[in-house]
């Protein structure tokens, strides 16, 4: 199996696993219990804490963890509406995951309104629109970091920075730029901040929401008042145990050069298949996206349709957010870009993880190029691809 879908999910790291096992089986207490065999479980949810904190560059007391990045960026939006009662807009941008596009949709039936920024052809907003949009009653920013589908970066930083000293609060989605490039929140005007445990090599369950001390945070989730009040529920002890050990590892693989290394698969994938293949193109900013993530369309040619042919050889990569996998619109994010509909349906996202090699990045070029070839030798009509 070559697998080049690491922006949908990752595989767990061996070393996560091993950390995480005893707490299924032998440390298996619950955290808010009062006696001694729950106290190895509250310690170890703290050095979870302290791992993220130093993965992301916060204090540890700024850490929540929650099942999942929607939780997280729900919650985040939820908080900064009830924090400031009276505000009720809210500025998101036209590429965001359906996690805060459709939830920001739904609190459009409580009587908050949302102004969605477009993007240009690279996939980033314009700092000067966001200012615009800016308004008397704006709650809260919400932008991606890295865009899931094109791995497009967006200017998150420089527009946290716009809005320093105002009373707006800016959260961002970061999900996909955990463990791919560096993250260093202190001082960086950043007062919300969603990441998701299986976006890098910890298991599929778990998120952080980092939350900045001087924010004012209203719980999404209400009950016995775990993680200092701020989400309740018991907690996951083995994930949360998993996530921290996989901060630590990501944070190791990019102070080792690891953005670098990944960089250097996807230049290497990318160019080979420019030069082997007729009729592709590059989506989204060449200069500002992810060091692992390359978006391609193939004109002409039906993603689908390669992808069938990808997965009877054992190939994975994705047609775009795996959370809208199967549905029959094109990309909400490809047509925010201002491409047309085919191009959106011919469109490939190959994203890297530590794990694949430059073995891997040749066959999966040669598999591309033999693909592609064989769809363009059957377009003759009343061909059915696959039969």
């Amino acid at each position: 199996m070559i697998y080049f879908d690491n922006n949908a999910t990752t595989r767990v790291d061996p070393a996560v696993v091993e950390e995480m096992l005893p707490f299924f089986s032998e440390k298996y207490g619950n955290p808010s219990a009062g006696y001694r065999f729950a106290k190895a479980c509250r310690e170890a949810i703290e050095v979870a804490r302290e791992r993220v904190a130093g993965f992301i560059g916060a204090d540890p007391s700024e850490i929540v963890f929650t099942s999942c990045g929607t939780e997280s960026n729900n919650a985040a939006i939820a908080s900064a509406l009830r924090a400031q009662p009276g505000k009720r807009h809210v500025i998101t941008s036209a590429i965001e995951h359906s996690a805060v596009l459709k939830y920001c949709a739904a609190l459009g039936v409580e009587g908050v309104e949302t102004t969605i920024l477009p993007v240009d052809g690279g996939g980033r907003i314009s700092l000067d629109e966001l200012e615009a949009a800016l308004r008397p009653d704006t709650a809260l920013v919400t932008l991606m970091l890295a865009n899931n589908e094109t791995g497009v970066l967006s200017p998150v930083f420089e527009a946290a920075e716009l809005l320093r000293g105002r009373e707006v609060l800016f959260h961002t989605d970061a999900v996909n730029a955990a463990g791919k490039v560096p993250l260093a929140l202190e001082g960086s005007g950043v007062h919300l901040l969603s990441l998701s445990g299986h976006k890098f090599h910890a298991p599929k369950g778990v998120g952080i929401l980092y939350v900045n001390r001087n924010v004012r945070f209203e719980p999404l989730l209400i009950g016995g008042g775990q993680e200092g009040g701020r989400r309740s529920g018991t907690e996951a002890v083995p994930n949360i145990v998993a996530i921290g050990k996989a901060a630590e590892l990501a944070r190791a693989f990019l102070a080792e050069a690891g953005s670098q290394r990944l960089a250097a698969l996807r230049d290497h994938f990318e160019r080979e298949i420019l030069e082997r293949v007729p009729g592709v193109v590059r989506n989204g900013s060449a200069e500002h996206r992810l060091p692992n993530t390359a978006h391609l369309s193939f004109e002409g040619l039906d993603a689908g349709e390669m992808l069938l042919l990808f997965d009877q050889k054992d190939f994975y990569c994705s047609s775009g957010s795996a959370c809208s996998t199967g549905k029959a619109k094109p990309s909400h994010v490809m047509l925010a870009m201002g491409h047309s509909e085919e191009r959106a349906r011919s469109s490939l996202r190959f994203s890297f993880s530590r794990y694949n090699t430059d073995a891997e990045v040749e066959t999966a070029v040669a598999l591309v190029v033999k693909v592609a070839e064989k769809l363009r030798s059957l377009r003759s009509p009343g061909v059915v691809v696959g039969g």
